[in-house]
This record gives C-alpha cells, sequence and structure tokens, in this order.
C-alpha cells in the first residue's frame, strides 16, 4: 500500500515519539484522518460506531459483551491474515492477576461486520507501521526470530447497570500488563458514562500488581489518558508498562451505561513451553477469509 508523503512523514514522527517514550497517544481527530490516509472513508466511520449493538456474553466477567479473532501480521510479505479461532489464556506469571488467571477461555468469534470493516483495517496497519522493528524488552518464551507475530483482536462492550448492582470494570485485574509486546487501545463509541469513567493509568514496571487503579503509588505513575471521542487510541510497549483502568460509572442510573473499545494484543509466536502454545496456530480461518495489505 503506497501512502501519501505527508501521511507517510506523521507516521514516522509518530513512530518516533513511540520508541521514545515506549507509549503513544492518538486523539480522535488525528486518528480519523490518519485511518482514511490508510485505507478507510467516512461511509465506514458509522458502521463500526454501531457494531458493538452484536456482542456477547463474556465467558468469566458478567458485565462484559466480548468477541475475539485471531490475527498474523506477517512484515516480510506485508500482508495481515485472519487466523482460525483458539482459546485464550493468560496468566499471573505474565503480570496478570485476576479471579481467571491461567484458566483456558473460549470468546465467540469477530464476524463479518467488524473485519470487513476498512476502518479497522485502517487500525491493523497503522499498529503494524509503529510497532514493525520496535526493540522492546523480551517475554521469555516468545520468538524474536520470527518474522510474524499474532495479534488478538478483543471487542468489547463494558456495561454498568446499577439497576442489577453491575459495575462495569474495564480492567477488574487492577494493574496488570497483558502479556504481549504491543497492546493497543481504541474506543469505538459510549453511551451514558459520567466525565470520570474509564480513565487509563500508566504505570512503571515497578507498580504492584492486581493493586486497585486508585491505590497505586504516584512515583510509579508515568501517564494518564481517557477514551472520549470515537477512535481515541492508546499504543503501549507492554511489557515496559504497566496499566490500569478506573470503572465505567453512569450518569442517569436508571439506563445503563456502555463503553466499546477494540483491544489489539501483539506478540511474537510462542516456544514450546509456553502457556499458549496449544493455542498458536496459524492455519487460516475457514469461514471468514481476511488478506489485507499493510504499509
Amino acid at each position: 500500500m503506497v501512502l501519501s508523503s505527508s501521511l507517510l512523514s506523521e507516521l514516522r514522527l509518530l513512530r518516533q515519539q513511540f520508541i521514545k517514550e515506549r507509549t503513544l497517544w492518538i486523539p480522535s481527530i488525528e486518528m480519523v484522518r490518519i485511518c482514511c490516509g490508510l485505507g478507510a472513508s467516512t461511509y465506514d466511520m458509522a458502521p463500526a460506531r454501531t457494531v458493538s449493538d452484536s456482542l456477547r456474553a463474556d465467558p468469566t466477567l458478567p458485565f462484559r459483551r466480548t468477541k475475539n479473532g485471531r490475527f498474523a501480521l506477517d512484515f516480510a510479505s506485508r500482508h495481515l491474515r485472519r487466523l482460525e479461532p483458539q482459546p485464550f489464556i493468560l496468566t499471573a506469571a505474565e503480570d496478570f492477576v485476576r479471579h481467571d488467571s491461567g484458566q483456558v477461555r473460549k470468546f465467540e468469534d469477530v464476524d463479518a461486520p467488524l473485519q470487513y470493516n476498512l476502518v479497522l483495517h485502517a487500525l491493523f496497519r497503522f499498529k503494524a507501521f509503529m510497532i514493525n522493528g520496535v526493540d522492546i524488552k523480551h517475554h521469555p518464551g516468545l520468538d524474536y526470530t520470527s518474522t510474524r507475530s499474532v495479534c488478538t483482536l478483543f471487542h468489547v462492550r463494558t456495561v454498568t447497570d446499577v439497576r442489577q448492582g453491575m459495575l462495569g470494570q474495564p480492567a477488574l485485574e487492577g494493574v496488570h500488563s497483558d502479556g504481549v509486546d504491543f497492546t493497543m487501545t481504541t474506543l469505538l463509541g459510549h453511551q451514558n458514562t459520567r466525565g470520570d469513567s474509564a480513565e487509563t493509568f500508566l504505570h512503571s514496571p515497578q507498580e504492584r500488581n492486581s493493586i486497585a487503579w486508585n491505590e497505586t503509588a504516584p512515583a510509579f505513575l508515568v501517564g494518564k489518558v481517557q477514551h472520549v471521542d470515537f477512535l481515541d487510541t492508546l499504543l503501549i510497549c507492554d511489557h515496559e508498562r504497566k496499566h490500569s483502568v478506573s470503572p465505567v460509572w453512569s450518569v442517569d442510573e436508571s439506563n445503563a451505561a456502555l463503553r466499546d473499545m477494540l483491544v489489539f494484543f501483539t506478540r511474537k509466536p510462542v516456544v514450546e513451553g509456553h502457556v499458549s502454545y496449544p493455542y498458536d496456530s496459524f492455519r487460516e480461518h475457514e469461514r471468514l477469509p481476511l488478506t489485507i495489505e499493510l504499509v
């Protein structure tokens, strides 16, 4: 895919900033323009805002609706492909401490309305451009000689419903990492959420895992952002920055509060002996094939 010289220059500057700071925040107005330069159009934006209405119950969290999908980023051929569905597992050893740590979870499949939306394709292209060749702290058990990476996409709706005694927590696990090389989070929309909802706090690796967002040490806080507008996006070097997120609170407690996100976990393939090794195939998805060209 060939980019305009102005967009290419902008992406290079953002990439340099990401390499320096190990996190990158791209506000909505900038991200919409970037996505349009990476193949999306304004006609793709409206369906992306409403695609979360089809989400299903999460396997372990009652306040969440989810689907997920696996994709292969091949940096040698500069293509992304959809991979077959596999179970998902994260452990306490990967800085993810929660009641379902180490549990094999099975999610509903990301389906056609999201997969074939060109906004998603543009987001994949953006992330691939930002992370390709970036030198990072290595996770144990990952194959850093590979030219491929696995991107697990989570499509998530967090729900707070006071009528049901349900408080939606985007990060019930408290301070954590996601066991991957790079995490990217993008807002699709929200309804009936208080202005102080879902603030994301960035912490240095010294912060203690699993403590609540409001119990952390100021000395280890390295940043704070809040996804408010469509396509607000945060990119993190996951093994070098921990993060936590405050709950979703309702404005009108007689109605549910909703927050819809795309979360992109990207890491190198695992080697034999890693807990995810049985679930790390590179076979293509038979029902929903997809191949897109990267930048």
